[in-house]
């Protein structure tokens, strides 16, 4: 990720070494016209417009995301979870494959447990197949992790080199798919995101080059075309989804197509338990939840927390780089990022909300 600013120079050039005391009220904003003709308006950072902050735990694997059949007697199970911080970004091209292997069995029903985002587009593909779907989850829409997530298209994050090739086609059958949802009824958009850096970007290759056509347009920005306190900014337009209206929308899909005993609110223990099921087939989608029922080792949380601003619905842009972030939502400005691996708790960090509302309003205060 890129660099998204040198505090200090900052603080020097802009005048800002007071933002960080009080977070008061910023008031100055208007347009910040660009001579490429678009304007870009501020983001109003400030603790009085906070409307909330969220905390969710990513599924992660240091060796990559988990995506194989195992036969249990006269059950297979189908693994599908693991994807860290890129779950949304993966997950229809993880169920696209989740459903080949599924399609391997000959079975005509199919239990899918799990109704995060990657286990609702699991069931969705299946349905579209003529399998009999259940899905069976200990939390529904709103109460998933994937509810909890930033929710753009950035899937680097579950690279593996050793899945390159997995991981190469599950990004593109994702990035096809998500299209065929765009619009105000699944909350799919193009946005316009703004990769900021202190210093000048390195040439793409490998992983960047793999699958830079999914992101249309980018361009290397002149210091006079952009009003961002860095000199090197990079802009790219990326798929951008609003979890509540999303997740939200499949599930109701997945009722409307298989009716609405097809969803059911179960938690599994152990093993033996998923194992009871009806289904010859079932689909893994669990997340963390794969740790206790499979044993997985490897399976720890990297604990995430967005502070919410009260919308902006004149901000139409995304800012990314040096570990902080807005994203531009219809429920609000969402701010990031934060990562701490193994915590499970999911108590709010007043330090790290300190530290990406500092970076974020010298930021926004500090643009021209």
């Amino acid at each position: 990720m890129h660099e998204m600013v040198d505090r200090r120079n900052w603080l020097k050039t802009a005048g800002l070494a007071a933002v960080g005391a009080g977070l008061g009220v910023h008031c100055a904003s208007p347009l910040e016209p660009n001579p490429n003709g678009t304007q870009l308006r501020r983001v109003h950072v400030s603790r009085n417009r906070i409307i909330r902050t969220t905390v969710g735990l990513r599924p992660t694997r240091p060796s990559g995301f988990v995506l194989r059949s195992e036969t249990f007697g006269d059950k297979t199970i189908i693994h599908n979870f693991g994807h860290g911080g890129s779950g949304m970004s993966l997950s229809w091209g993880t169920a696209h494959l989740a459903m080949e292997l599924a399609l391997e069995t000959g079975a005509s029903q199919v239990a899918v447990v799990g109704a995060g985002v990657v286990g609702l587009s699991t069931a969705r593909l299946l349905q579209q197949k003529g399998y009999q779907v259940t899905v069976y989850a200990k939390d529904l829409p709103p109460r998933t992790t994937s509810n909890m997530s930033a929710a753009y298209f950035g899937p680097t994050g579950a690279y593996r080199s050793a899945y390159e090739n997995v991981w190469h086609r599950a990004t593109r059958l994702s990035h096809r798919y998500f299209q065929d949802y765009l619009g105000d009824e699944y909350g799919v958009r193009w946005v316009p995101y703004y990769l900021v850096s202190q210093n000048p970007p390195s040439p793409q290759r490998g992983l960047g080059r793999l699958i830079e056509d999914l992101y249309p347009e980018t361009a290397q920005l002149d210091p006079s075309e952009h009003p961002f306190p860095t000199p090197y900014v990079r802009r790219r337009w990326t798929l951008q989804f609003e979890p509540s209206v999303y997740l939200k929308a499949l599930l109701r899909d997945v009722r409307l197509a298989s009716g609405p005993r097809s969803v059911i609110v179960r938690e599994f223990t152990n093993l033996d338990e998923l194992l009871m099921l009806d289904e010859p087939v079932i689909m893994n989608c669990t997340g963390l939840g794969a740790k206790p029922l499979f044993g997985d080792e490897e399976l720890h949380p990297v604990k995430g927390q967005l502070t919410v601003l009260l919308p902006q619905p004149e901000v139409d842009y995304a800012v990314v780089g040096g570990g902080l972030y807005m994203l531009p939502r219809r429920d609000g400005i969402i701010l990031g990022s934060t990562r701490e691996a193994n915590d499970w708790t999911l108590e709010p960090s007043e330090t790290e909300m300190e530290r990406v509302m500092n970076g974020n309003a010298e930021f926004f205060d500090a643009m021209t």
